[in-house]
């Protein structure tokens, strides 16, 4: 059985989310959509925090989170010690996300990030585990985030 995915987004980042909730699915996964449902306007600190509480609470292993720039609902999702949400803009960066910080979200900016790179981004922070070793320490000084 695969680990659940959780994604959200604000208005501006609605289509990109519907897209990879998805493709997610169709891929197999384990998907859980916390909305928003349409373009309607919303505001992304509450699907943020939506996202930050299904990692909490153990819905979800990993989150996707999506705004306009990534920046808002990014922050949105840090307010919860659960949830060490990274701001990505390129695969690397999500596979490093993983590979060193233990990002268990990734925020993507939907008028930034084209609809490719967010796919790969994507595919990287789901296919990449956390290194551990030299990191593990870093990593613990930036406070209890639930793996």
């Amino acid at each position: 059985m695969s680990e659940t995915i959780a994604l959200a987004s604000d208005h501006a980042g609605y289509a990109l989310k519907a897209l990879l909730v998805d493709e997610l699915r169709g891929g197999g996964h384990d998907v859980l959509d916390l909305g928003p449902t349409d373009e309607a306007s919303v505001d992304y600190p509450d699907y943020g925090a939506k996202l930050a509480a299904a990692i909490a609470d153990g819905r979800a292993a990993r989150g996707i989170a999506i705004c306009g720039s990534g920046i808002g609902i990014s922050i949105a999702v840090n307010r919860n010690p659960a949830a060490r949400c990274a701001l990505v803009t390129s695969g690397l960066m999500a596979r490093l996300a993983r590979l060193h910080n233990d990002a268990n979200c990734i925020a993507i900016g939907s008028r930034i990030t084209g609809i490719e790179v967010a796919r790969d981004c994507v595919t990287e922070f789901l296919a990449t585990e956390f290194e551990g070793g030299r990191h593990a320490g870093r990593v613990a000084k930036l406070g209890p985030a639930k793996d």
